[in-house]
């Protein structure tokens, strides 16, 4: 497929112009108010480096809107300093955790930049080390990680549950749509709803089964606004990929308005004034129709909110709703009532179904 060639030579080209930075610059960490699953509390995030995601380093050129491989080494890190940099991030804010988790639930994000169940990206001895190191914390409560569905295999799933104990562990997947044609030809993400449904299956089996307390979730990302699709349809996308994960049986969704990150196809198609980022009066509809309807928790990403390559509005509301809509992560609330100008633009581009869809062919989208 031409779209798929492009990815690739994109992603190669983009490979080769990187600065490589030591793993020692690329772990972080930050500790926020969240809603757990325990109610609101507080979440640490912590980034793990790692060489990167196989599927972007792969003959795929990875997914057309995510360049998360920038955060990553591109090639073997020791063990022993990927355990020593996720002790380092988690011992800043040890001493936070231990007061706030006398009043509230703490849980604890792990992002690799890729998949936390690949052995090829994290092996099973650091994935080991960095879960006991969780369980001598008894106020965290619940260990989020992300995998593709490929690597959530049963076996995998059960051995983390001796480590962790009675604690709650989640797998977050990029699912990003329900329609195979969008997911495969326009993000590339190499796997069908089967491999995401065999997924969901497994970890829901291991929740239920009554010979263990293990506590398993799963939570779907949904990606909005793709190349190739307008405002309308991403908006009328979302919405139907949050409805039909809810009946697969994912117990939360978490939705991610698309940013422009570099060396990647959207940046490509952006550059050349053929795609734009979702409005942000796009994602308040997501977020009131699905809150309305959904029967499970549903958060919205607020990352490059306002800015030149993220979701904008105008820069007299871009700050308010930004605030707004983290706050309405917490309380799972909607948002009904706020009004601005620019409100009647948005409203005339998603009453115009194909506009803002490019009309640009993807041989005449060079790589410079």
């Amino acid at each position: 497929m031409e779209i798929q060639k492009l990815n690739k030579e994109i992603r190669d080209n983009y490979l080769e112009r990187m600065k490589i930075r030591p793993p020692e610059r690329l772990s972080v960490s930050w500790y926020q108010d969240d809603l757990l699953y325990r109610g609101s509390g507080k979440s640490l995030f912590v980034i793990v480096p790692t060489p990167g995601c196989s599927w972007a380093l792969g003959d795929s050129g990875g997914c057309t809107m995510c360049s998360y491989i920038s955060d990553c080494t591109l090639e073997p890190i020791d063990d022993e300093l990927i355990i020593q940099l996720f002790k380092k991030e988690l011992d800043k804010h040890l001493d936070d955790i231990k007061t706030d988790g006398k009043t509230m639930p703490i849980a604890i994000k792990i992002f690799v930049s890729g998949s936390f169940l690949n052995p090829q990206e994290i092996s099973k001895e650091v994935r080991c080390e960095i879960l006991e190191t969780i369980s001598k914390i008894d106020e965290i409560k619940e260990v989020i990680v992300e995998s593709r569905p490929e690597y959530v295999k049963k076996e995998a799933i059960e051995e983390i549950f001796p480590i962790i104990g009675d604690r709650l562990f989640e797998v977050s997947i990029g699912l990003e749509s329900q329609n195979e044609f969008i997911r495969e030809e326009k993000i590339n993400k190499g796997f069908s709803k089967e491999d995401f449904e065999k997924a969901v299956n497994i970890m829901a089996k291991i929740d239920n089964d009554e010979d263990n307390d293990y506590k398993a979730k799963s939570k779907a990302y949904i990606f909005i606004k793709p190349i190739l699709t307008s405002e309308k349809e991403a908006i009328d996308e979302a919405i139907q990929t949050a409805y039909y994960a809810e009946s697969v049986g994912v117990s939360r969704v978490s939705f991610c308005p698309a940013t422009i990150h570099k060396g990647t196809i959207i940046e490509r198609f952006w550059r050349k004034g053929s795609y734009q980022p979702p409005w942000i009066w796009s994602v308040i509809e997501v977020i009131n129709e699905t809150r309305k309807n959904l029967n499970i928790p549903s958060f919205m990403d607020t990352s490059g909110f306002g800015s030149r390559r993220g979701p904008y509005n105008c820069k007299k509301c871009n700050k308010d709703l930004k605030h707004t809509i983290i706050d309405s992560n917490i309380k799972q609330s909607v948002i009904d009532d706020y009004e601005c100008q620019c409100k009647n633009e948005w409203l005339a581009e998603i009453n115009s179904k194909n506009f803002n869809k490019s009309k640009t062919k993807i041989k005449h989208l060079p790589l410079i």
